[in-house]
């Protein structure tokens, strides 16, 4: 999408909960993570529309977790260039892999990630079920598994 412009979220600015729970149900691990890593955001205008936060996890290894676009700017290419965006962070960062997982009942996701060049590395069974109190249903579907994939870089 024309006139999108991704960067790092300044210190003083409000984290982008709204859009973070969009992707995680879950305040708590939101805060557990956005913490720990980098956030970004896609801006349109003044408007934040889209997130992603990134994570080194090991060394030359970096997760890519929580990406969200507004609803109303879903559909537009966004999530795939704060992918993109994310892949190039980790590069200048000089890591050799880049991780990113999504539950089992996440097929948009799960085809989104692909188009992108990552492939299924792993699952996590039962991972939602031991780490989220409310049970997650998506497309109909319940999400129980962390469908792990991942990309050299």
């Amino acid at each position: 999408m024309d006139n999108i412009v991704i960067r790092k979220l300044y210190k003083d600015e409000n984290i982008p909960y709204k859009l973070l729970l969009l992707a995680d149900p879950s305040l708590n691990i939101i805060d557990e993570y956005i913490h720990r890593g980098i956030c970004y955001v896609a801006c349109l205008m003044n408007d934040i529309v889209g997130v992603y936060v990134l994570i080194k996890t090991r060394p030359l290894t970096f997760e890519l977790v929580n990406v969200a676009v507004d609803e109303g700017y879903q559909g537009k290419g966004i999530g795939k260039e704060l992918i993109f965006h994310a892949i190039n962070r980790a590069r200048e960062e000089n890591a050799k892999v880049l991780e990113v997982g999504t539950g089992n009942s996440s097929i948009s996701q799960l085809a989104l990630y692909q188009k992108c060049g990552f492939r299924i590395s792993g699952i996590d069974r039962n991972f939602f079920r031991k780490h989220y109190k409310e049970k997650i249903i998506e497309n109909g579907i319940e999400c129980v598994d962390m469908i792990r994939l991942s990309m050299d870089i």
